[in-house]
């Protein structure tokens, strides 16, 4: 049974209303402080000679407002988000109630150690366990995202050539699929991009990597899975060749939701990863972050592990900051502390069963997908994939819609559409992540609307066009959004 949502319904809502500022209406007043005792008494001359202009609201129109703003975006409390690569998977409420305890939450990062023991315990406690699930022993979890997770490697990569060759090499590879953090990262880390093609079955060409492999390169960078969804089979003889001209080979670690408990980097050669706490475990996602990418890597590469990490000597944890062939810092005081204790109570709570049932989930949902919708849609590369399925809407094109039409429809029917035009080597590319925590019911319905908006194209592909009907708000153009991005709360500054 297909979710409807009715046009009706939504139409006679109260429309939202974003200026609802009245001078002198107000939620609560601070105290009224003697003047030695006011707030900005320290500040001196930086004190705002005025009073800022913020909007003047009761404290129920407030919450009323954004409560309104939360039920018109769609979140994975409110339903599916099959979002590709970027696994949008449920995140249990024990992790928020850990988060929040005040001995965590009300900590300040400067405060002694001796007086945070708990929270040391937490970031070494974290540290091992992502040792042990990645084969890797050397962890920091100070980046703040996948991609800082990405440039901190690259630099210690860096620092470690300079310190065992002299110098830093001057490339890294990354094949065609690579997530496009990728060649950012090398960029900004002071390396030249080179691209690999992949061969006909989504894979490393290792003809192609053969050819480009001499002593300037720096580093292989892959993501294993990759971003077709299809596990590196050839991966050790990958590693094996780049470790052979002295290079290094990093994991970009977003598709480790596919991994736990069934394989681990480490043994497949790569020299670091990143691990996104907010994809892996079911740390919150979206809407502009906390992420978490930690790294973890080689024991080689120990000795460049950003400044500091937590040492822990008979009960005893401390901040070991005398690292001389560190990178140095990468983040604000020590990463985003509330994130990780939310990943260490998520893989505390499911221990190691039940990290790798996570796994079978996700690549078992994943398949039922791929069976399931492989009749109406193409499937660029047939053969089992892992915790992803990539599809390709080239025969719907052909018919009058395009995969963006049909990420719009699905709007229409209660569902976050999945990434679509990535990876960019699969045309009309549908990249769908159903991640472990979904129900057989849920991906059914999810399986039914896709087959019945190809249907929808064959009988009347303006209906696509004009997607989404239901929506607050119809189909925008992102791209001009994007490029005029307007933020000011006031036009007249």
């Amino acid at each position: 049974m297909t979710k409807k949502i009715s046009v009706q319904a939504l139409q006679s809502e109260t429309p939202l209303v974003f200026e609802l500022s009245r001078a002198g209406r107000t939620g609560y007043d601070l105290p009224k402080y003697p003047p030695e005792l006011q707030p900005t008494a320290a500040l001196g001359n930086l004190a705002r000679k005025k009073a800022p202009r913020l909007p003047e609201m009761s404290e129920n129109q407030v919450v009323r407002h954004y409560t309104n703003l939360s039920v018109r975006n769609h979140h994975i409390d409110k339903d599916f988000y099959p979002l590709g690569s970027c696994t949008m998977k449920y995140n249990p409420k024990v992790n928020e109630q850990m988060a929040s305890l005040p001995g965590f939450s009300a900590l300040h990062p400067l405060q002694p150690a001796v007086t945070c023991q708990g929270a040391l315990e937490v970031v070494y406690l974290l540290s091992r366990a992502l040792a042990e699930i990645s084969g890797l022993p050397a962890v920091t979890l100070q980046p703040c995202a996948g991609a800082q997770g990405e440039l901190t490697a690259l630099l210690m990569f860096r620092a470690y050539h300079i310190k065992h060759h002299g110098k830093p090499r001057r490339r890294v590879i990354i094949p065609d699929s690579a997530h496009g953090t990728n060649p950012a990262s090398i960029v900004i880390a002071g390396y030249e991009v080179q691209e690999l093609p992949s061969g006909s079955d989504g894979l490393v060409d290792l003809n192609a990597l053969k050819n480009v492999l001499d002593d300037d390169v720096a580093a292989l960078m892959i993501t294993n899975p990759n971003t077709v969804g299809l596990f590196e089979s050839r991966i050790a003889e990958i590693t094996k060749m780049v470790h052979g001209v002295g290079g290094l080979v990093y994991m970009d670690g977003a598709n480790l939701n596919a991994l736990l408990g069934i394989a681990r980097p480490g043994d497949m050669g790569f020299d670091a990863c990143h691990i996104n706490l907010h994809k892996t475990f079911s740390t919150p996602h979206g809407g502009g972050g906390p992420g978490s990418g930690p790294v973890a890597a080689t024991s080689a590469l120990e000795p460049f592990l950003p400044t500091p990490v937590v040492r822990e000597n008979d009960g005893t944890y401390s901040w070991d900051w005398n690292r001389p062939d560190s990178i140095g810092h990468v983040h604000a005081f020590f990463g985003n502390f509330a994130m990780q204790v939310r990943a260490l109570t998520y893989i505390l709570s499911m221990g190691r069963d039940g990290l790798r049932q996570t796994s079978e989930a996700a690549i078992l949902n994943a398949n039922y997908l791929r069976v399931k919708l492989e009749g109406a849609y193409e499937v660029p590369y047939n053969t089992p994939c892992m915790h992803e399925v990539v599809l390709s809407g080239d025969r719907q094109k052909a018919r009058g819609a395009r995969t963006a039409d049909i990420a719009k429809r699905l709007l229409d029917y209660g569902f976050h559409p999945p990434t679509v035009y990535f990876p960019l080597i699969v045309h009309e590319a549908l990249m769908i992540e159903p991640t472990e925590s979904e129900t057989k019911e849920t991906l059914d319905e999810f399986i039914d609307v896709m087959l019945k908006i190809d249907g929808e194209i064959t009988a009347n592909p303006q209906l696509l066009h004009d997607a989404p009907h239901t929506t607050p708000v119809r189909r925008l153009d992102e791209a001009a959004a994007a490029r005029s991005l307007d933020i000011r709360y006031f036009k007249d500054r």
